[in-house]
């Protein structure tokens, strides 16, 4: 069967001119040639994303720290807004063993489900479980997070982890608008332009930036293609420039 698939990955097609090399066989009047099916697009240019001066001032720039909670499981653990929005307290898994919750993933960390049936109509893109690691000091957060909601009344029977704290809405989970609308303005206060989907692309550029192997990379944003990650892999302008200056003849004498 894998080479009737591979078989399929290629179809024959009529050659305007003939690339150097080419044997067109015995008959001579046709160039053909076997050519791919599937071709993936080539990607251009690399999504913007927030330097690391930039990321601590948008978290210092937070006002709540629901806020600051929100921007660090974005930018530290690459999730998509979606699927933040779409957390459950029943997701976050904080202590070193979390077996007792059926879990046996070790160490603090958080768990991307896909559900149907979120009130705020946030979704997990993917449309696949997995499992992000959490850092200390995102925990601590986290629970700076939980001291704050535990005061909006309206919350207490509310699983989801992000919701409204003051309004009419206090107490409901935050809608995609709201959120959107939080990290631009927190951007304004910091004067430079921010979107919750930066946030993620800047994680996975500082993963690959930071030496992580693309199949890591790939596994923690959820990415079912390789191709989706491969956008992270375009050099820079520094990275061109400190190339060349490494093999200069300044440096190389």
């Amino acid at each position: 069967m894998a080479h009737e698939v591979a078989a399929r990955l290629s179809e024959p097609r009529f050659l305007t001119s003939a690339p150097i090399g080419f044997n067109p066989g015995e008959g001579g009047q046709h160039l053909m040639a076997k050519a791919r099916v599937l071709k993936a697009p080539e990607i251009e240019v690399a999504p913007a994303t927030l330097t690391s001066p930039q990321v601590s001032r948008v978290l210092d720039a937070s006002r709540t720290a629901r806020d600051r909670f929100l921007l660090t499981v974005l930018v530290e653990g690459g999730l998509r807004i979606g699927e933040a929005l779409g957390l459950r307290r029943e997701d976050m898994h904080l202590l070193p063993d979390s077996t007792h919750l059926g879990c046996r993933t070790r160490g603090a960390h958080l768990h991307v489900r896909p559900r149907q049936d979120n009130m705020n109509g946030a979704r997990a893109k993917a449309g696949r479980h997995r499992m992000v690691p959490l850092a200390e000091g995102t925990v601590h957060r986290y629970r700076d997070h939980l001291s704050e909601r535990e005061k909006v009344a309206e919350a207490v029977g509310c699983d989801y982890v992000f919701v409204n704290l003051v309004g009419l809405h206090a107490g409901r989970p935050m809608s995609y608008s709201n959120a959107k609308q939080i990290v631009e303005r927190i951007g304004e206060r910091c004067g430079f332009r921010a979107r919750p989907h930066m946030m993620r692309h800047t994680a996975a550029t500082q993963w690959i930036r930071g030496g992580v192997a693309p199949d890591v990379v790939q596994t923690l944003l959820g990415h079912a293609s390789s191709a989706s990650t491969a956008v992270y892999l375009h050099a820079q302008d520094e990275d061109l420039r400190a190339a060349v200056e490494r093999v200069s003849p300044e440096v190389v004498r």
